[in-house]
């Protein structure tokens, strides 16, 4: 087969084909007697599998994936498949956390208007040095009074503080936090935010079935490599 051979079935370039042999993609073709690359039925099955492991692992993963297969290390490539399926786990906990945070935010009279440190950190039952802390970290930004100098927290203020203790409670660390805290602002706000996580969960689940879908593939890869 020609690299052109491999390309027309997924709509590649003779290019790229190439360039995912020298990446480790597919094992060495043999060359003719004119140096041209020959391939079999084998580097047809390895570029479907890539190809079929790339929705549910990412572009780079796949690659370490197909070059440890191609290098005979089975157990390093299974070693990095369960990583992405851990990472999924993560990823799924993290939603989940984040969904039972929303559920908790209800809105309570008493978040209207602003509050000083000392009230909202006994409102929520934490220490002030808990809320510097988290300013530190950029979880809550609130502004200054210009006469005093204390720390004024606004409503949006409070309810990121709120969504932070919510996530702190379910043992996620600030690192974690700081990114969910910045997706309520850019969505503007919490209500906008639920559809945003409909969309995370609609990813993972598409991640996880390509998982599965690629699975398959590469087992048939390496049954015919075997």
């Amino acid at each position: 087969m020609r690299p052109v051979d491999l390309a027309r079935e997924h709509g590649l370039s003779t290019q790229a084909v190439r360039n995912y042999e020298d990446a480790g993609v597919l094992p060495a073709a043999e060359r003719t007697v004119h140096g041209y690359r020959a391939y079999t039925p084998l580097h047809a099955q390895a570029l479907r599998a890539f190809l079929a492991l790339v929705p549910g692992h990412g572009h780079q993963r796949s690659t370490s994936i197909m070059r440890a297969v191609n290098r005979g290390d089975s157990e390093g490539a299974l070693r990095l498949i369960d990583e992405s399926h851990g990472q999924l786990l993560d990823d799924r906990r993290t939603l989940q956390a984040v969904e039972a945070a929303l559920r908790d935010l209800a809105p309570v009279p008493r978040e209207r208007g602003e509050v000083f440190i000392g009230p909202l950190a006994r409102r929520l039952g934490l220490r002030p040095a808990t809320l510097r802390k988290w300013e530190g970290a950029g979880l809550v930004r609130p502004c200054r009074d210009p006469r005093t100098g204390y720390r004024v927290y606004s409503t949006a203020d409070v309810r990121d503080a709120r969504l932070a203790h919510q996530l702190r409670r379910g043992g996620y660390p600030l690192k974690q936090i700081a990114p969910l805290i910045a997706q309520v602002h850019s969505a503007g706000g919490i209500v906008p935010l639920e559809s945003a996580l409909r969309d995370w969960r609609t990813r993972l689940s598409a991640r996880g079935r390509a998982m599965l879908t690629g699975a398959a593939v590469l087992d048939a890869y390496l049954r015919e490599k075997l």
